[in-house]
């Protein structure tokens, strides 16, 4: 009995004011969020229900700015008519933590029967931010409840526009991050195929940019019996999607992260006629931000070859919305430091390459210290864009977590 006594006492030395410190701390802002937790998790199902295209996220921004009224939180005018960007100030002045979630839904047919499902046909949140969303308001309920303990400012960006079109250059353009300049920038990404509720992250490149590419084949129609009178665009697009997969083969070295995807083809009306043009749209990624000149003279060539041998002629339009995300070191580590001391080792994954997905959060890192992280959806989780996604709520808590414990860390430092 003396001997057990001794190793307890022992043990009671071994832990130091400021470890029981931070174990008060946790135990208090796990109650927090637990109380939160009905409330939240009813915001993300409510969102999923309804989703709104880019741009035109106004319900979504309704109830955002409704649920954020009367807690401190000042949401500011918007910049892109559907955004919300709201300010949250300490007692006393300090740095600044911005937190960034999206919160538009994709033009997918939702197919998972769920009683929360996509009420609005030919949409539905299939990339998670309904529970982005969800999550950045949890953890603005969290800190507006702790005020008066906040050195500096936090600021809570809702994103509108991330798919499709990065609205997200548009909002830094416009002055979302200035006043104050945040000292650190972070957002959380729902995964598929991960352990549920694990956070995971790597400094440098997370995250590859994006091009989207538009060919529209010319030719001449005719009847379908008579090809030979027809300079036919539906040959010439076949030609030239199957020259394309030669841009990444022969073009690009072994060891060049680059990606080239035909997704969608277009051209005729009826089975018996031969139309007058044809139209091909795909993307390109990289992690190189030197390679898109590359791949936009390799597709030109190569177009331009398919189309003079077949006697037709092209128009080709290239944009460059997404550019590849860079995660600070120093940002990743403390999100590292901070989800190994909430959550253990089981729950942090050191990710060893970055992904070809693109994602606008790129802006808000550019200037900026800051990182994006992953977050567990399950490893039977449908994958992302799939139109049986559903974000697990069972993730929100571990999101709302490190969110909040990320800010005070950078406040506190």
């Amino acid at each position: 009995m003396k001997s057990t006594g001794k190793v307890r006492r022992n043990n009671q030395r071994s832990s130091s004011p400021g470890q029981r410190g931070a174990a008060r701390d946790l135990k208090r802002l796990s109650g927090e969020i637990e109380k939160i937790l009905p409330l939240v998790t009813e915001i993300r199902r409510t969102i999923h229900r309804n989703p709104e295209i880019a741009l035109k996220e106004f319900d979504t921004a309704a109830l955002v700015r409704k649920t954020l009224k009367g807690t401190g939180v000042n949401a500011l005018k918007p910049f892109l008519e559907t955004d919300v960007v709201g300010i949250l100030k300490g007692k006393k002045p300090g740095k600044n933590v911005t937190l960034r979630a999206d919160i538009d839904a994709l033009p997918l047919q939702e197919k998972t029967g769920l009683p929360y499902a996509s009420k609005r046909q030919g949409f539905m949140h299939a990339c998670g931010h309904d529970g982005h969303t969800a999550m950045l308001i949890g953890a603005a309920l969290i800190l507006s409840r702790m005020r008066d303990e906040i050195q500096g400012s936090v600021r809570f960006v809702f994103q509108p526009g991330e798919e499709i079109v990065a609205a997200g250059k548009n909002l830094v353009e416009k002055g979302a991050l200035r006043d104050p300049r945040p000292d650190a920038v972070f957002a959380l990404h729902a995964w598929s195929g991960m352990p549920l509720g694990a956070l995971a992250a790597k400094p440098g490149v997370m995250l590859a940019a994006s091009d989207f590419f538009t060919i529209r084949i010319k030719g001449k129609g005719a009847h379908g019996s008579r090809p030979e009178d027809a300079i036919d665009p539906i040959l010439t697009a076949a030609r030239v999607i199957e020259s394309l997969q030669a841009v990444v083969s022969r073009r690009f070295g072994a060891l060049d992260a680059a990606v080239l995807s035909v997704c969608r083809m277009s051209g005729g009306t009826n089975a018996n006629i031969i139309p007058d043009s044809a139209e091909i749209e795909g993307t390109t990624r990289y992690l190189k931000p030197q390679f898109k000149q590359k791949m936009l003279k390799e597709i030109k060539t190569i177009v331009k070859g398919v189309c003079d041998s077949m006697g037709a002629s092209f128009e080709l339009s290239y944009v460059s919305p997404y550019i590849p995300t860079i995660n600070d070191e120093k940002m990743v580590a403390l999100g590292k430091e901070t989800a190994l001391d909430l959550f253990g080792k089981k729950n942090w994954i050191d990710l060893d390459a970055p992904s070809m997905g693109a994602e606008d959060f790129s802006y808000f890192i550019k200037n900026h210290p800051g990182a994006m992280f992953r977050l567990g959806m399950g490893e039977k989780c449908a994958l992302l864009h799939n139109p049986y996604f559903d974000f697990n709520d069972r993730a929100l808590r571990n999101g709302i977590l490190l969110l909040v414990s990320v800010t005070l860390r950078v406040l506190q430092a």
